[in-house]
């Protein structure tokens, strides 16, 4: 039985299936030892969505899937998207939310700095389905959503009356942070919070009840964590450096980051 310390945190965004399969046996199976009680393993694409989907039946309780299309890709086919729509309805128990989802910010930009266009219809398409499926099913949605995107993704999100949004590794600007805290969006801070000033000064401002841990791994960090593999114990260095930011103490942060998650996506 999957037994859990009261002291656990939780991962609220980690890509599982990125690993490599020799990696993710002994990551998952450690997890206890680690004061980690679960993770929140999002997708890719289709194909990412059955890993995970594969994965998360291997390790219950421990993976809870989000099934969804990543934005920094090419866009999925007319044909494609109907059928990640359909697999994504028809798996819907299973999944704890819509994810992860979104606009392609970075790929748009790197076009852009080539001197190419960049057709951004194709990926509001997709993100317009993808809501309205999350919309239909009544779940809540993981958002790659940065800077002048976030203003985006939030006319969206109302436009399908979706209150429960989730803004993973958020960065954006004073309109975008100030309407996400008005409409209650949760936000979540990977271990960049422990030297990025532009993450902390975020962190010390958005409000405590609306905040997750995240390590977006296997994406590798800088500063103290620079040649290390993300792992998912690298949470409790997020709780650590904002929990300093609030006042709170290090126990106070993890119960505090782990209840919000647990709440946001009903675990």
């Amino acid at each position: 039985m999957w037994r859990r310390s009261n002291e656990a945190m939780i991962d609220a965004h980690i890509h599982l299936e990125q690993y490599e399969e020799s990696e993710q046996q002994p990551m998952l199976l450690g997890l206890l030892e680690q004061d980690i009680q679960s993770l929140v393993a999002v997708s890719m694409n289709l194909d990412s969505c059955i890993r995970t989907q594969e994965i998360a039946a291997r390790y219950p309780g421990r993976v809870k899937p989000a099934y969804g299309f990543h934005p920094e890709q090419p866009a999925p086919t007319e044909a494609e998207l109907a059928a990640l729509l359909k697999w994504i309805s028809q798996h819907a128990g299973e999944m704890v939310a819509v994810g992860e989802i979104g606009l392609p910010y970075y790929l748009r930009a790197e076009a852009l700095a080539r001197g190419e266009a960049f057709e951004m219809e194709p990926y509001l398409r997709v993100l317009d389905n993808l809501l309205a499926l999350a919309a239909r099913l009544n779940k809540p949605v993981v958002l790659h959503a940065v800077y002048e995107d976030a203003i985006t993704a939030c006319n969206l999100l109302e436009k399908h009356g979706i209150a429960r949004a989730h803004f993973h590794w958020f960065k954006g600007p004073e309109e975008a942070v100030t309407r996400m805290i008005e409409r209650g969006y949760h936000i979540s801070f990977t271990p960049d919070i422990v030297y990025e000033p532009e993450i902390r000064e975020l962190a010390r401002r958005y409000p405590p009840g609306l905040v997750m841990a995240e390590t977006d791994g296997p994406w590798p960090f800088e500063g103290p964590f620079a040649g290390r593999p993300t792992r998912p114990a690298m949470v409790h260095d997020v709780a650590a450096a904002w929990a300093e930011l609030h006042g709170y103490s290090a126990a106070q942060a993890k119960a505090m980051l782990t209840a919000n998650t647990a709440r946001f996506y009903q675990m």
